[in-house]
C-alpha cells in the first residue's frame, strides 16, 4: 500500500487567508501610525509597542508555516501572538490613563460602528476616527478616539486567536502532530 506524501506534510501556511492573521496586520499598521503621531520617538514605550503588534502579526505566520510538523510549535506561537496582542492592549490601557483620556466600555456605540465598518486598512480607520470626531459636538481629541480604535481592534483580533487556539488545540487532540502522522503512515505503507 503506497501513501501519499500529503497525507504525512499537509497543506500549511495559509495564514494570509486567515481573519486573525488580518486583523492583526491591521493593528500593527495602526499602531505605527498612532505611534508616529502620538507617542515621542524617544519613548522606548514606542518600540515595545510596535514591537508587540509586530509580534502578533509574525507569530501567526511562523505558526502557520511550521503546522505542517508541528502543531506544537504552531499551537505555541499562536498563543505567543495573543499574549504579544495582550501586551499592546496594555499600553493602549496606559496611553490613556496617563493622560486621564477615557477608555470606552464595551457596550459604547462607537466601539460597534468601527467593527461593523469591518476596516481593512489603517486608511480606513484614521477616516473612521475622523468621523467620530466630526459627529459629536462634544467628541473626545484625535488620541483618545485612535486609541479606543486601536483597543476594539486589538479585542477582535484577540477573540479571533483565542477561537483559533481552541480549535487547534481540539484538532491537535483528535489528530495528533506530525509524529502521530508519521507513525500512521509508516504504519499504513509496511501494511501492518
Amino acid at each position: 500500500m503506497h501513501t501519499n506524501h500529503t497525507q504525512l506534510i499537509p497543506k500549511h501556511g495559509g495564514y494570509r487567508r486567515l481573519k486573525s492573521f488580518q486583523v492583526a496586520q491591521l493593528v500593527y499598521d495602526v499602531t505605527v501610525r498612532f505611534c508616529d503621531r502620538y507617542i515621542s520617538a524617544y519613548s522606548r514605550t514606542r518600540d515595545q509597542m510596535i514591537q508587540a503588534a509586530r509580534s502578533g502579526v509574525q507569530n501567526i505566520a511562523e505558526g502557520s508555516q511550521a503546522s505542517a510538523t508541528s502543531r506544537k510549535i504552531e499551537l505555541k506561537l499562536t498563543s505567543v501572538a495573543r499574549a504579544s496582542l495582550e501586551e499592546l492592549r496594555l499600553d493602549y490601557e496606559d496611553f490613556l490613563r496617563q493622560r486621564g483620556l477615557n477608555a470606552w466600555p464595551r457596550s459604547d456605540p462607537r466601539r460597534v460602528t468601527l467593527i461593523d465598518l469591518r476596516p481593512s486598512t489603517a486608511d480606513d480607520v484614521a477616516n473612521w476616527v475622523a468621523d467620530i470626531h466630526r459627529g459629536d459636538q462634544r467628541a473626545p481629541g484625535y488620541p483618545e478616539i485612535a486609541a479606543n480604535g486601536a483597543l476594539v481592534l486589538i479585542a477582535v483580533a484577540s477573540g479571533l486567536l483565542d477561537r483559533q487556539l481552541s480549535s487547534l488545540a481540539r484538532s491537535f487532540e483528535v489528530d495528533g502532530g506530525f509524529t502521530e502522522r508519521l507513525y500512521r503512515t509508516r504504519k499504513a505503507r509496511r501494511g501492518i
